[in-house]
Formats: structure tokens, C-alpha cells, sequence
């Protein structure tokens, strides 16, 4: 998948209309001006406030939704929303978290990529999409989202009981992408009650699953595909507080991250489990949503070739997941505090330039950003996978299989093995 292939006008880098840029660059001097000065005052242009989106009418093919045919909206009414006031004190937050936490979110994505997930989901409204992103931020701070990246597997079980054997048993793994280059989260529910782990244990496992996830997503993809299997479900396997955490997760901490959701062989019984679940969802979330009961319908999002044999009948690959363990002296790099320090203060002079093309733009007359700001985007990217291996620990994804393969190389690259 390539911008080329992404519709103008779809709100990511490189599709953009001149007004989704006209926005981005608002939002851009909204979020400096509130770090500068600790408030922020918004005050948003008359323009006409769309009806809420229909659900999408059921289809045979992928991407219909499954909430009934949709009905035409009511005309839109031009309307002027008072200004909204952002305050950092208000949000509990200070200037240099706000900062920290931007750039620690950024990773290898263009800082545009993380601005513009919080516009589409707060439907380009400024003011709204910024608060929500700073709650974002709130609660990374709050949960300490960075210990998933700076803790050993080991570090993590010690400190999250059984941590590790999630990932052993393959209640949950990454394997592949689909038709669109989203790789492919599959979820074995059988393999799960709630009662046997700590629910701070699934919490973790599914923030470290987040974290390690962004960084299999290949530019310009900005999503990934979640296969809930249902194989064998049982009552005595569904944990409501563990999907209420993820709901919130992809809905107000991960926006926009969720390309499709496949509910595949669901029994009988779950169908009072789904009434339970589907209020909790978002709109734009359940509109994602496909259930799936012969193993043939998963080939409409996922190639053959890439759908492990386990799914018989339509899946060619011969993949068997088995997790990698930790290797001994793999994060060894990360006790290097002196070219740690090196690469750290080159990514903040980056980081610097950034922010400082960024302003030259805001303050100008010109509607796009300068190439030069794209190219230090870029840079920032080349540099974080540079200094990657100094910041943080190595997972399953960078580890070496028994054919000396990893999935993450050096340059941030995804290569996928299969075995057709």
C-alpha cells in the first residue's frame, strides 16, 4: 500500500485537502501557544456541523458494516460553537510532560501521523481533538507506558505476575499483514479466563502489545486488522473488564489505529455476550466490525498466503507461533549511557528543528508545510531506529527465530516469513 493508493481527502500525511492542512497547521499553533504560555483559547470558525454518520449498509463484501442499511442524513446547519479554553493546570499537566510525551508518542511515526490520528477522531474539531490528545497523554504518564518499552521481558513478568506466560501460550500474537499492509493482530479467546492472571497483568500485556504493534506498522499504513477467534468459546472465557480496557485503548488512547475487526466463529452463546459488548462501542469502531464463520470469508481481508494453515481450507501458511525468549546480554546496549546520550541529544536537536520548521510554517502566509520540515520528519525516523537499541529492550519482534530471521531490523523495517 502506497499514498498513492490512499484517497485524497481520507486525513492522513500526504492525502490531505487544503483545508484537513488548513486544520493540522491550527492545531499545531494551538498546541505551542498552550505550551508556551500554559493556555489556550480556541475559537472555531462558522461552519456547517454535519449530522452524525449513518451506519453503513450490511454487505456481502469486506468492509460493510452490520447495523442495518443506512438512512440519508438531515442538511447540515451552518452553526458557531463558543470559543473553548484549554488550560494545562486544568488538565493537570505541565509544559515539559506535554513535550516528553508528544515526542515519546511520536517513535518513528511523522509527528503529523500522531497530530492527525486525534483530528479524524474528534472529526477535525481543533479544540476537541487537542483536549484529546493531551488526556492521552495524561494517561500514558499515568500508566507509565514507557516501562513496556524500557523493561525486559523478564523485568516485566517480575514485576507483572505471569506476564510472560501470555505470550508463551499465543492467547495473543502478530503474525503477517493483510490486503493492505495492516499487520494482523489474532486474539485466541479459548486460550483465556479471566481468573488465572492479574487483570494489571492483561492490562500490561495489552499496552506492551500496543507499543510493540506500532512498530510493525510500515509507512503509510497507520492501522492494523484484529482477528477475535472464537473457536471453542465458553462463557468461562470472556473477561468484560480485559475488553472494556481495549475498547478504551483503540478509542481514546490509540485513535484511529483499528483498520478492521474480524469476530470470527462465534457460538450461540455469545450473542448475549455481544449485546453486553456493542454499547460500549464507538460508532466508527463497531462500523469496522465483520463476523466471520467459515475460514474461506477470512480471505477476503487476508491473503491465503498469509493466513496460517490452522484455519483449514483457506489458509497456505505452515506458521505455528512460538514465542522467542529472551536472550542474555540482548539489552546490553542500553547500559551504554554514553552513546545513549549522544544519539538522545542528536534526536532532541531534531526534535528542535522540528518544532522550529513547524512554526516558520504557522507563522507564514503558505497553506503546506515546507519539504524541509518533511525532511527532518524523515530524519527523526532514521534517528529514533539509531538509537532504538540504547532506549529500548529488545521483544520477540527484533529476536532472531532458529533460521537467524527477525521480523524488526535495524531500520525499522517489518520483513514477515512464510511458509506456503
Amino acid at each position: 500500500m502506497s499514498v498513492e493508493d490512499t484517497p485524497t481527502g481520507t486525513g492522513h500525511v500526504g492525502t490531505l485537502t487544503p483545508d484537513q492542512i488548513k486544520t493540522l497547521k491550527k492545531l499545531w499553533a494551538a498546541l505551542y501557544e498552550l505550551l508556551e504560555t500554559g493556555t489556550v483559547t480556541i475559537v472555531s470558525e462558522p461552519a456547517a456541523t454535519p449530522a452524525p454518520a449513518p451506519a453503513p449498509a450490511a454487505t456481502s463484501g469486506w468492509g460493510g458494516g452490520w447495523f442495518g442499511a443506512s438512512t440519508p442524513a438531515a442538511p447540515a446547519e451552518p452553526v458557531v460553537e463558543p470559543p473553548k479554553t484549554i488550560t494545562l493546570a486544568e488538565i493537570g499537566l505541565t509544559a515539559e510532560e506535554v513535550r516528553t510525551s508528544l515526542w515519546n508518542n511520536v517513535l518513528s511515526d511523522n509527528p503529523d501521523s500522531l497530530v492527525l490520528r486525534f483530528l479524524r477522531a474528534r472529526k477535525w474539531h481543533i479544540a476537541n481533538g487537542l483536549l484529546m490528545m493531551l488526556n492521552a497523554f495524561k494517561w500514558r504518564l499515568e500508566q507509565n507506558v514507557e516501562d513496556v518499552k524500557t523493561l525486559s521481558d523478564d523485568e516485566l513478568d517480575a514485576k507483572y505476575p505471569k506476564f510472560k506466560q501470555q505470550l508463551e501460550m499465543g492467547k495473543f500474537y502478530i503474525h503477517g499483514t493483510d490486503k493492505h499492509g495492516q499487520p494482523i493482530v489474532y486474539i485466541n479467546v479459548q486460550l483465556h479466563r479471566a481468573g488465572d492472571q492479574d487483570p494489571k497483568t492483561l492490562e500490561r500485556l495489552t499496552i506492551y502489545l500496543m507499543e510493540s504493534g506500532r512498530l510493525l506498522i510500515q509507512p503509510p499504513v497507520e492501522t492494523v486488522a484484529l482477528i477475535f477467534d472464537l473457536t471453542n468459546f465458553g462463557l468461562g472465557n470472556m473477561d468484560y473488564s480485559l475488553v472494556q480496557f481495549i475498547v478504551k485503548c483503540f478509542e481514546a488512547y490509540y485513535p484511529e489505529s483499528l483498520g478492521a475487526i474480524l469476530v470470527h466463529n462465534a457460538p450461540l452463546v455469545f450473542w448475549g455476550v455481544w449485546k453486553v459488548i456493542e454499547p460500549w462501542l464507538d460508532p466508527v469502531v463497531a462500523s469496522k466490525i465483520k463476523f466471520t464463520y467459515k475460514n474461506q470469508e477470512l480471505l477476503e481481508l487476508i491473503p491465503a498466503e498469509h493466513l496460517p494453515d490452522t484455519y483449514q481450507g483457506a489458509g497456505l501458511d505452515k506458521f505455528k507461533y512460538e514465542y522467542l525468549a529472551p536472550v542474555p546480554g540482548e539489552n546490553d546496549l542500553m547500559k551504554d549511557e554514553t552513546t545513549k546520550a549522544a544519539l538522545q541529544k542528536e534526536w532532541d536537536s531534531l526534535t528542535q528543528k522540528y518544532d522550529s520548521k513547524t512554526k516558520e510554517w504557522i507563522q507564514s502566509e503558505k497553506d503546506t508545510p515546507s519539504h524541509e520540515r518533511e525532511d527532518v520528519a524523515a530524519e527523526l525516523r532514521a534517528q529514533y531506529f539509531k538509537m532504538e537499541p540504547y532506549i529500548r529492550a529488545r521483544n520477540h519482534f527484533h529476536r532472531k527465530d532458529q533460521h537467524g530471521k527477525s521480523i524488526l531490523q535495524s531500520n525499522g523495517t517489518a520483513i514477515w516469513t512464510y511458509n506456503n
